[in-house]
């Protein structure tokens, strides 16, 4: 009975192997009803589209940060600003230097030749007044003409004679005189002519009306030229000494007004575009300390300076009393209102070479470097253009530490912040 019960047990375990194979080999077999359902595979998960204003987690880039705790803070000095919405100004200081007003400068000259005879102005720096005579001029040529117009006018008046007999004539013959009327009016116009052409070269020559009606009357060549200050002013340039022989068209003085002086100042390339006509311009001088002139810029050269990268702007200043010298040195200041503007300290602006650099403060600790775009610099302060808000904080002081702990860590800010 032990054996039997040892045999049936050891060949129970086969009995479904032997039923298996068999099914397989002759397709009889019929499976279990379990094993005969397929079942359908699982479909992979989807994720669902984002609804509109929602974006995907994986699509929204992380801006980087870097953590500076609030008692590192402190300890570094760290300082936050606000950028703000303002209205600023930009102040230009340079330096200008007094010029003559070319608009009140006069040279004398002289149109013959001649020898100076008499120099009524004998040094540099002299003032006169406008009709003051300068020099006299003896020339032989001058005094021909003269002498011309003399005799000119001693023909003419010859001519203007009445010429006897006509009144003679009775009956017929009263129509006989009329060609010696003709030709009498045509001899005193010719004789007018001439006489008016004679005056106009010795005008022409700077001979005043006056000299001429004395010619006139006298009869008499006037034997000098007298030369008159064409303005009131100082004599800048003297060319002539007594005695000296004078050719036509030669420079003898120059003759400068300085009521009224220009001061032409130096704008660097950088500023020239925030400058305009009519803006306004304090000067002082280290010559009058505390005292200042109002001004306004009334002229902007067009031509720059490739040497100093600077063009030149023009003012004037009244200058009543003559304190006021060629050749000063001055100082300019041009403010000048740009409007309202997204402004930020310059300290909180980094410069890496490659762009511009702000680390805003995210609160509780953390700060995040941003690139921005700058824009117009004035008073210490920077034009946001691209990059930042109103209303949000940037580090102002301290920034730099802020930055070389984010370069150890590896943090950059976004390539386009917006």
């Amino acid at each position: 009975m032990k054996f039997i019960a040892i045999m049936v047990i050891a060949i129970l375990p086969l009995i479904p192997m032997t039923l298996h194979a068999q099914g397989h080999a002759g397709h009889s077999a019929t499976p279990p009803a379990a094993s005969a359902v397929v079942k359908p595979k699982a479909a992979a998960p989807q994720t669902k589209a984002p609804s509109q204003g929602q974006q995907p987690e994986q699509a929204v880039q992380e801006a980087p940060q870097v953590e500076i705790p609030q008692e590192l803070q402190q300890r570094i000095g760290v300082k936050t600003v606000a950028v703000v919405v303002k209205p600023i100004q930009k102040t230009i200081r340079t330096v200008g230097r007094i010029e003559i007003d070319e608009r009140r400068q006069a040279t004398v000259n002289t149109k013959i030749e001649g020898w100076i005879e008499k120099l009524y102005v004998d040094y540099t720096g002299r003032y006169v007044k406008k009709g003051e005579p300068l020099a006299e001029i003896y020339s032989p040529e001058l005094l021909a003409t003269q002498q011309e117009f003399i005799n000119t006018k001693k023909w003419a008046g010859k001519q203007t004679i009445t010429t006897p007999g006509a009144s003679h004539n009775h009956g017929a013959q009263a129509e006989a005189p009329e060609p010696v009327s003709v030709m009498k009016q045509m001899l005193e116009k010719d004789a007018m002519a001439t006489l008016e052409a004679a005056r106009q070269r010795l005008r022409l020559w700077d001979i005043s009306e006056s000299q001429i009606k004395k010619i006139e009357e006298t009869g008499q060549p006037v034997r000098t030229l007298t030369l008159f200050s064409p303005v009131s002013g100082y004599i800048t340039q003297k060319m002539v000494v007594q005695g000296m022989k004078v050719m036509p068209g030669e420079k003898l003085f120059d003759i400068a007004d300085f009521s009224q002086v220009w001061i032409v100042a130096d704008i660097y390339e950088y500023e020239l575009s925030a400058v305009r006509i009519g803006q306004p311009v304090k000067v002082t001088l280290s010559y009058f300390p505390g005292r200042e002139w109002a001004s306004r810029i009334d002229y902007i050269y067009p031509v720059f300076s490739a040497e100093t990268r600077t063009a030149k702007v023009r003012l004037t200043l009244p200058n009543p009393g003559g304190q006021l010298k060629p050749q000063m040195f001055t100082n300019v200041e041009i403010r000048i209102d740009l409007g309202r503007k997204l402004m930020i300290p310059d300290s909180a602006v980094m410069d890496t070479g490659k762009g511009q650099v702000v680390y805003v403060d995210r609160g509780s600790g953390f700060f995040e470097p941003r690139e921005i775009q700058s824009g117009l610099r004035a008073d210490g302060a920077v034009e946001v253009l691209r990059g930042l808000k109103a209303g949000e904080k940037v580090a102002s002081s301290a920034n730099f530490l802020i930055d070389s702990e984010a370069q150890l860590k590896g943090i950059k800010p976004l390539s386009n912040p917006k």
